[in-house]
């Protein structure tokens, strides 16, 4: 099998030749890294898994600000070092979403900068203290504003041409099976709140819904026109919408105002997505969100990543209720870092699901730099064992 049809039917509730996909759930994080490069780790693979050995042949600076596609090159080389089938990670960034950074203000006490994000941010010199100054979108005229600029940029920066330029590059390695795709993109809860701020965004759902809907019209418009022509190149096996609206005690909306302000967006864009050659549509959200499962299946998802256990999110539980949901993740990350006996156990307890299929197992979110470069080795190995498990009960 190649690495993409090993990767579907493991996903697709098959069971794959010799054993499932070993992925991992996202890409590694920057303090872990750097304590894996002290116990071992090459340090050209850490600057691969950072980026940097990608500077010698920089890209046009036009692509790196909304398609910077070599990043997930060096991630697939770090991944594929420490042993994971190969993935190959690329995102697609909404034209109003990236600002170049600029100091506002400075004072002797305090500097107000703008963030990539179009944030304002207040640094303090004394104690180096950040706190956020002012969001993006505070307002009707805020939004209008940034909704032309975004025009613009569409206009400039993503067209058919750079899109071919970008994408295409993948296009061989991905028909061959190579390496599977796996694409994130900004979500309907998840743009609002990045823009406004999380306590004006809940309020905008009773006090300005017609803004929140503009948004996410807007967004919904521009994944239906650019995002589709990337799939007609390399049509995501994996893609996953970054939301992240759920909390440890819950979601922070209620099941009606998803339905309304999130999963009708999901039923216009899904079906689209699936017709272009997308497998497997995924929602990443930390937290507990089993309230709001049904709704998200209802609206045309597939599966969630990545299963937030110390939120509360057993996958076995989940499971017995939705025998058809599809994980990746799951695996309790705090268990790595507390050695030999807490991996073995965790892999017993994930293993029921694992066999039933429609799992691929991972850390339910970055890898911490609490966990050392030996017991994440020692993971690795274990999952490449219960991977040979993956759909035996079927």
């Amino acid at each position: 099998m190649t690495n993409r049809e090993r990767e579907h039917a493991t996903l697709s509730f098959l069971k794959p030749d010799e054993r499932g996909s070993v992925e991992e759930t996202f890409f590694p994080w920057t303090l872990t890294i750097e304590r894996f490069v002290k116990e071992g780790l090459p340090q050209e693979i850490a600057d691969n898994a950072f980026g940097l050995a990608n500077n010698d042949n920089p890209e046009d600076e036009r692509l790196k600000k909304y398609f910077n596609v070599s990043w997930g090159e060096g991630i697939l080389k770090y991944e594929k070092y420490m042993g994971f089938d190969p993935v190959r990670r690329v995102s697609f960034i909404l034209p109003f979403r990236r600002f170049n950074e600029e100091v506002i203000e400075e004072t002797s006490d305090y500097v107000i900068k703008r963030d990539y994000t179009g944030k304002l941010i207040k640094c303090y010199k004394q104690n180096n203290l950040v706190e956020d100054y002012r969001y993006a979108v505070t307002c009707e005229d805020d939004w209008e504003r940034l909704k032309e600029d975004g025009e613009r940029e569409l206009a400039k920066y993503y067209t058919d041409e750079i899109i071919e330029k970008v994408y295409g590059s993948l296009r061989e390695g991905h028909q061959k099976g190579e390496y599977s795709v796996r694409m994130n993109i900004e979500g309907f809860f998840w743009t609002p709140r990045e823009l406004m701020g999380i306590e004006p965004h809940l309020f905008a759902f009773y006090d300005q819904p017609e803004l929140i809907h503009d948004i996410n019209t807007f967004i919904l418009e521009i994944y239906l026109d650019k995002l589709i022509k990337i799939m007609d190149i390399i049509p995501a096996d994996v893609l996953y919408i970054m939301e992240d609206l759920s909390g440890k005690n819950g979601p922070m909306l209620s099941p009606e105002l998803f339905d309304e302000f999130v999963g009708s967006y999901y039923k216009k864009l899904i079906p689209v997505l699936k017709s272009k050659g997308v497998r497997h549509v995924f929602v990443d959200t930390d937290g507990d969100f089993k309230k709001l499962i049904p709704n998200f299946i209802e609206a045309g998802v597939d599966g969630f990543l990545p299963m937030d256990v110390n939120a509360g999110m057993d996958i076995v539980a989940v499971r017995k209720e939705f025998p058809n949901l599809k994980f990746i993740g799951g695996f309790n990350k705090l268990c790595i870092a507390e050695g030999k006996e807490a991996i073995d156990r965790e892999f017993e307890r994930i293993l029921p699901v694992i066999r039933q299929g429609g799992y691929i197992p991972g850390c339910d979110h970055q890898v911490a730099p609490s966990t050392s470069l030996e017991n994440y080795r020692y993971y690795i190995s274990k999952l490449k064992e219960a991977m040979s498990h993956a759909g035996e009960d079927l």
